[in-house]
């Protein structure tokens, strides 16, 4: 009886793509109800033809297929957005490669969100999807719950994924930082959220273990917290239910600051909370001693959960939002560097009296210079909040320099380290391919940040003082052409750096392509959940 069910559902949902497509108003809704067509009546021709089949004995063990087609898409994903976030830098220092036969499409204006969802949602959202469910497995020693509810979440999450990236290149966009999918993507990827908190929360519930490991603290606080972001920020009403253009429930200042409130908890809890969660199980797991301070690790979680959600107003200092808002976003960010760097220190003191594992362990070096940015960047933001500093910083490449150093760093490093732990576990192989191919990734990535972000940083601070500094009329000394002309030469760095970071990528695919397909001793089997 289910399966007729699933099958009239696909049908359905294939008959209203196909009208989509035909009397879609624009573009990008025509080609999303395509693609959605296609989709649907692939898997309704599926299920059709194995309809009744006898089906087979209920797996047991660990759900691992869905979390090894996440570390393929999180590697994808990953050498897609760092390739286009390469060219969009070279575009900005080249304005020529803006080539005309791009126009509409291939321009700057249309890649740049494509690089920023590519590698926050796409690469990183594939890495936290991956991870959690390999943690929330080891740490309750249960299969998954929900069946294949978790091949639903890592489909769903990537049709998600295509919908958004073909909408940003065809012109259909919100017009939001880091929330630019129209309305019926929205409300696809709440869909797909609410089954990934399923399917997570209902592997807790049936734990083995009494005990609820802190990292599926912060994984659950990212999930949670998330859901409810992106519902409120993306609060919309459609023109027109054949078109993907919608109007935003919130105008004004009210708008900025629920964009405001979303964007900075995007990066407290999608890019911070949950790749703690990442930290917290890997950097034990190949350090093999236990996390330094458990006490710490709950103190760290409750402070940062408590105070991130406050944060977000610092964005909005000197604009029209009242003073006492963005004030209090700023006195929360300064509050917040404490437990963060709590949080760094406890990572970074699990290595004690296994600290030589830095020399010969290249994903050690990974987690330790990952934690080591970590607690750059949350230093960095907090001073960058202060209404003071910020005057000069914002609207700068400092920002620019800001943001990369932390998602390169902190974000990118754990992610490799955490691919390079997981894929000769879940390939059943004694080891990586190469650890020497580990070593110059790392390199490779570590030289690329550094040319990045200081670059930027340099540019950032120039920048801020060029535009500030007056004649002794008063009137400003440069223009917008001559601040631009300045910035060229660091430009041309921070281009240098994004190949560097990108090779290192490159490097790392074929080292986990090499491990998980090539030919090796298979290492012992590891013994499964019940």
């Amino acid at each position: 009886m289910w399966d007729w069910i699933k099958i009239a559902a696909l049908g359905l949902i294939a008959l209203a793509a196909a009208l989509a497509a035909n009397w879609g108003h624009d573009l990008a809704f025509r080609v999303h109800g395509i693609i959605v067509f296609l989709v649907a009546g692939g898997l309704f021709v599926w299920n059709v033809r194995h309809v009744g089949d006898a089906k087979g004995p209920a797996p047991t063990g660990y759900f691992d297929s869905v979390i090894r087609a996440g570390v393929i898409a999180t590697a994808f994903w990953g050498m897609a957005g760092f390739l286009v976030g390469t060219f969009i830098a070279f575009q900005l220092a080249f304005p020529s490669l803006n080539f005309e036969f791009l126009q509409g499409m291939g321009n700057f204006g249309r890649l740049r969100p494509l690089h920023t969802s590519a590698v926050i949602f796409a690469f990183g959202g594939n890495a936290l999807i991956a991870t959690s469910f390999y943690i929330v497995q080891r740490t309750s020693a249960v299969r998954l719950w929900g069946g294949k509810l978790g091949w639903f979440v890592f489909w769903g999450y990537n049709l998600f994924i295509v919908l958004a990236a073909t909408g940003y290149l065809l012109g259909s966009t919100q017009s939001k930082e880091y929330a630019e999918p129209e309305w019926y993507v929205d409300i696809w990827l709440t869909i797909v959220w609410v089954a990934y908190l399923v399917a997570f929360l209902g592997t807790i519930m049936t734990r083995k273990e009494r005990h609820i490991y802190v990292a599926n603290w912060f994984f659950l606080s990212f999930i949670v917290t998330v859901a409810m972001l992106h519902i409120v920020n993306n609060l919309s009403l459609p023109v027109s239910i054949l078109g993907s253009k919608s109007v935003q429930v919130f105008s004004g200042v009210q708008d900025a600051m629920v964009q405001w409130w979303y964007g900075h908890n995007a990066v407290g809890f999608f890019l911070t909370a949950g790749f703690l969660g990442m930290m917290y199980y890997f950097v034990p797991k190949q350090a093999e001693r236990p996390v330094y301070s458990y006490k710490l690790s709950i103190v760290h979680f409750w402070a940062l959960i408590f105070l991130y959600i406050w944060a977000g107003p610092h964005h909005l200092h000197y604009t029209a939002l009242p003073d006492w808002a963005s004030t209090l976003g700023m006195v929360f960010s300064v509050i917040l560097w404490m437990p963060s760097w709590g949080g760094m220190i406890n990572g970074l003191m699990t290595l004690s009296g296994a600290w030589d594992k830095i020399r010969t362990d290249p994903i050690i070096r990974m987690m330790v210079i990952s934690l080591g940015f970590y607690g750059m960047s949350t230093f960095e933001g907090p001073m960058m909040s202060i209404r003071a500093v910020n005057s000069l910083s914002h609207y700068t490449d400092w920002t620019i320099g800001h943001v990369h150093s932390g998602a390169l760093g902190w974000n990118g490093m754990i992610t490799f380290a955490a691919l390079y732990f997981m894929t000769p576990k879940l390939w059943n192989k004694a080891g990586l391919y190469s650890l020497r191919l580990v070593n110059i990734h790392f390199w490779l990535a570590t030289i690329g940040i550094i040319l990045y972000a200081a670059s930027m940083w340099v540019t950032g601070i120039m920048e801020g003082l060029m535009w500030r500094e007056v004649d002794a009329n008063g009137f400003l000394v440069n223009s917008f052409a001559d601040v631009v002309a300045a910035k060229f030469p660091m430009y041309i760095v921070r281009g240098l750096g994004g190949v560097l970071y990108l090779t290192g990528a490159l490097v790392m695919c074929v080292n986990l392509w090499k491990t998980a397909f090539g030919k090796d001793v298979p290492a012992a089997v590891a013994t499964p959940a019940e």
